[in-house]
C-alpha cells in the first residue's frame, strides 16, 4: 500500500507492535525516505509572539494578524500561506475573547481540517486521523482528568456554527495529540517551539538503535520567486544502509540512559514495553555504568556512594541553573568531578552528564580552556556510546568544536567541527540551517588552521581581529531544557 509521495514505503502489521513502515527500495545513509507536511501544527503558548505561526522560525520582528491580534508571521508570504488553517481560528479567537491553550488550538485545527476535507484519508496520508493510536484506555487518573478539562475547554472555544463532532471523536483527537504530537523546533534546532501531527511519521515504530532519524525542516519562504518556496515539513532520513523490506524505525527517546530507564520512560509516555535488541540484551549499559579498572578498582560501596552524590549534585545544579547562579553551577560541577574521577569510568553517564553541564556553563562564562577540556572528554565518551550518525551526538560534537575554537585550540577545534559536519550532513542534510552554519565554521577553521601551521604569531594576531569581529558566536545562555525530544508530551 503506497500513497502520494510515500511510494518508497509500505504500511504493514509488525508482530507485537501494531502497524509499522517498511522500505520498498534501498536507501543509503543521509537519503530522505519521505518528507511530510504537518496535518496541523501550533506554536507553544509561551512563544506565540516570537515564533512564526507558519514556518516556526524565531524572528526579531513579526507581523501580527490584524484581526485576532494573536497569530504572528515572518512576513506577508507566511501570513498568506497560513490563511486556510488560520481563518476559522481567527474568528473563533475573536468570538472567544482570547486564544485557548496549545492543545485546544491543535485539536481545533485538526477538526477544522476534517470539516474542510471530510473524514477518511487525506492526500498523501497512509492512515486517517481517526485510525491513529490514542491510548486513552491506558490513561491514569491524572491524565483522564486533564483530558476531561481539555474537552470542556474545547467545547467552550468551538464555534456553534461549525460542524459539531461527537464527544468520542473529540476525546480521540486529544488522545492522539497526547501520544503522537511531534515536537517542532526553531530553525537552529536547539529549542522546542511547537507541536504538530504528522500521520505518516506516527506509523514508524520505536527502536533504541534506529535505522532512521527525523529532522524538522522549517522550509524556505525567502526565495524571490514563489516556485522556489518550500513548505515546513518533517523529513525521515536514513542513518545507514537500509534494504528493501527492512522495517523503518526511529527513536522516541534519547539513547543516553540505561536500558531500564529508557524502558520506564517509553512505558510511561508511550504505553509500550520496548523489546528492541539494545533493551533486551542491555547493550551499552556496561559502558554507561563503567567504573575505573585496574589495581585501584573501587569497591561496590564507593561506587554506590559516588553515584548517589552525582544524583544529589544534579538536583542542586538544576536549582542553581533555574536561578541563574552559574558560578555556583561551576563549583558544584568541579567538586563532583573531583569525587567522580577516581571512581567512575570515562563513559559513565553520571560523569558525562556533569561534563556536559560544566562545558556548557563554562563556555557561557567565557572560561573556554577549562570548558574545552570537559567538552573533549564528554565527546570521547559519547562516541563510544551513541550510534555514529546520531543527531544529538553531532550537535554535541559541534558545540565542543566551537568551544575549542574559542579556547584558541584550532587543531582539535577544526577536527571536531569536521566530524560534526559529517554527522549532520546525514542527519540534517546539506540545506538545513544548522549544516549551513557548520559549513561556514568548517571553512573558517580550515583557513585559520593553515595560517596557524604556517605562522603561529600571525595566526594569533588574526585571531584577535576575528574575535572582535565575532564570526563564531559566543555560546548562548545555558538552558534548562534538554534537547527537543521526538514526540511532545505534556508534563
Amino acid at each position: 500500500m503506497t500513497k502520494g509521495g510515500m511510494e518508497c514505503v509500505e504500511l504493514f502489521t509488525a508482530e507485537g507492535k501494531g502497524r509499522g513502515l517498511k522500505a520498498q527500495k534501498e536507501f543509503l545513509a543521509g537519503d530522505v525516505i519521505f518528507a511530510e507536511p504537518a496535518y496541523a501544527a501550533v506554536v507553544f503558548d509561551s512563544l506565540t509572539h516570537v515564533i512564526c505561526h507558519t514556518c516556526f522560525k524565531r524572528q526579531e520582528r513579526l507581523h501580527r494578524c490584524g484581526q485576532c491580534k494573536f497569530a504572528h508571521y515572518c512576513d506577508r508570504t507566511c501570513q498568506r500561506a497560513a490563511w486556510l488553517s488560520h481563518k476559522n481560528e481567527c474568528s473563533a479567537i475573536k468570538r472567544h475573547g482570547k486564544a485557548p491553550t496549545e492543545n485546544i488550538r491543535l485539536a481545533a485545527r485538526i477538526l477544522w481540517k476534517m470539516e474542510r476535507e471530510g473524514s477518511g484519508l487525506s492526500e498523501g496520508c497512509l492512515v486517517a486521523i481517526e485510525e491513529l493510536q490514542n491510548h486513552v484506555d491506558s490513561f491514569g487518573e491524572e491524565e483522564k482528568k486533564d483530558l476531561r478539562a481539555d474537552v470542556e475547554s474545547f467545547l467552550e472555544f468551538w464555534p456553534p456554527q461549525c460542524q459539531q463532532f461527537g464527544m468520542q471523536l473529540i476525546s480521540h483527537i486529544f488522545g492522539v495529540i497526547s501520544c503522537n504530537g511531534f515536537t517542532l523546533s526553531d530553525q537552529r534546532g536547539l529549542q522546542a517551539v511547537g507541536v504538530g501531527i504528522f500521520p505518516n511519521l506516527c506509523q514508524a515504530n520505536h527502536d533504541c538503535w534506529p535505522n532512521c532519524t527525523v529532522v524538522f525542516n522549517n522550509g524556505n519562504h525567502e526565495a524571490v520567486r514563489s516556485m522556489f518556496h518550500t513548505q515546513m515539513r518533517i523529513e525521515l532520513r536514513a542513518l545507514n544502509k537500509i534494504s528493501p523490506g527492512d522495517e523503518l524505525t526511529v527513536s522516541y527517546v534519547d539513547f543516553l540512559s540505561l536500558s531500564e530507564e529508557r524502558r520506564r520512560q517509553l512505558k510511561k509516555q508511550y504505553y509500550f514495553d520496548c523489546t528492541c535488541e539494545h533493551c533486551k540484551k542491555q547493550l551499552k549499559d556496561d559502558l554507561m555504568l563503567a567504573v575505573k579498572a585496574g589495581e585501584s578498582k573501587p569497591s561496590a560501596d564507593t561506587v554506590k556512594e559516588v553515584i548517589q552524590l552525582s544524583k544529589d549534585t544534579l538536583e542542586k545544579i538544576n536549582k542553581a541553573r533555574m536561578e541563574g547562579h552559574y558560578h555556583e553551577v561551576v563549583k558544584l560541577c568541579r567538586d563532583c568531578l573531583q569525587k567522580q574521577e577516581p571512581v567512575l569510568g570515562d563513559t559513565n553517564i553520571y560523569l558525562l552528564r556533569i561534563l556536559s553541564i560544566a562545558s556548557e556553563v563554562l563556555s557561557y562564562l567565557q572560561m573556554f580552556e577549562e570548558a574545552a577540556d570537559y567538552a573533549k572528554r564528554m565527546v570521547d565518551g559519547y562516541l563510544k556510546i551513541y550510534h555514529p550518525n546520531n543527531a544529538q551526538l553531532g550537535m554535541a560534537v559541534m558545540r565542543a568544536g566551537v568551544t575549542h575554537w574559542h579556547a584558541g585550540l584550532i587543531e582539535v577545534g577544526h577536527g571536531l567541527i569536521c566530524k560534526a559536519y559529517a554527522i549532520l550532513l546525514i542527519t540534517h542534510g546539506p540545506s538545513h540551517p544548522i549544516t549551513k552554519d557548520l559549513e561556514v565554521m568548517r571553512v573558517q577553521t580550515e583557513m585559520e588552521l593553515r595560517m596557524f601551521q604556517q605562522n603561529e604569531f600571525m595566526y594569533y594576531k588574526m585571531r584577535e581581529a576575528a574575535l572582535k569581529n565575532q564570526k563564531i558566536q559566543v555560546m548562548p545562555e545555558p538552558s534548562n531544557e534538554t534537547a527537543p525530544s521526538l514526540f511532545h508530551k505534556k508534563e
